[in-house]
């Protein structure tokens, strides 16, 4: 019988909770290299496709690195102008930079990026960036932060493939101490969109339903909770009916 209890689970962005699997490994090798004060090596750039872990690993790194994580971490999903930029990082333990892809066509801000960089990577400081794309495919960057991303560590981040779904799904069940059987997580590898995000999204929609209702985590419920998340529009695999 399933038992229900409000456990504590791993904070959501370190590296203890982050799934290993061959697409990700070099990517999790690296990042703790660069989150280790006493490596010498300073300079990270991560790619690959969305949900498949790179935010994750840039958070761990800022975690690492500073007590307040949020103050060497930033999306360039946010809005921001130069000046706010170098205010950010002034002072800073590291530069940590999300979502390069999304870096906006402004010139100003591509000066500013490339000298807080500049700054950050001259001093020897840690500098960890990541986007969807590879270094010479990102749009809107200074060529010379493109040329300097090639020095550094470089890693692709993909866990896309079925074996890594699965271990992901295994590892997050894990982290809330609950039991899923094989044919519930099969169930899920099929009708979850192969976004590693979507994934975790249908698996935490399962466990929420599990918890309100206090019933174990079956194919029946696991049926149930995507009838309720197709009802509401959310993520799966259009593919299966």
């Amino acid at each position: 019988m399933q038992q229900f209890f409000d456990f504590p689970i791993t904070p959501a962005y370190s590296f203890d909770s982050f799934v290993t699997c061959d697409g990700n490994a070099a990517a999790l090798q690296f990042a703790r290299r660069i989150a280790d004060g006493a490596d010498a090596e300073n300079l990270l750039y991560l790619h690959g496709p969305a949900g498949s872990g790179k935010t994750h690993l840039l958070r761990s790194i800022a975690h690492s690195l500073a007590p307040a994580e949020a103050t060497c971490y930033l999306s360039c999903r946010d809005s921001f102008s130069a000046r706010d930029l170098v205010a950010r990082f002034d002072g800073a333990p590291a530069l940590v930079v999300d979502d390069l892809h999304l870096l906006p066509d402004e010139a100003a801000l591509r000066a500013a990026l490339w000298q807080v960089f500049n700054d950050f990577y001259s001093s020897g400081r840690k500098v960890a960036l990541a986007g969807l794309l590879p270094p010479r495919e990102l749009p809107h960057l200074d060529d010379h932060l493109i040329s300097r991303l090639l020095w550094g560590l470089v890693a692709r981040v993909d866990a896309s493939d079925d074996h890594s779904r699965r271990m992901i799904l295994k590892k997050i069940a894990d982290d809330r101490q609950v039991r899923v059987p094989d044919d519930v997580v099969d169930y899920i590898l099929m009708t979850a969109s192969r976004e590693v995000g979507a994934l975790i999204e249908t698996f935490e929609a399962l466990f929420r339903l599990s918890m309100a209702e206090q019933r174990r985590i079956t194919l029946p419920l696991a049926r149930q909770s995507r009838e309720l998340m197709v009802s509401r529009g959310e993520p799966h695999d259009p593919s299966f009916s």
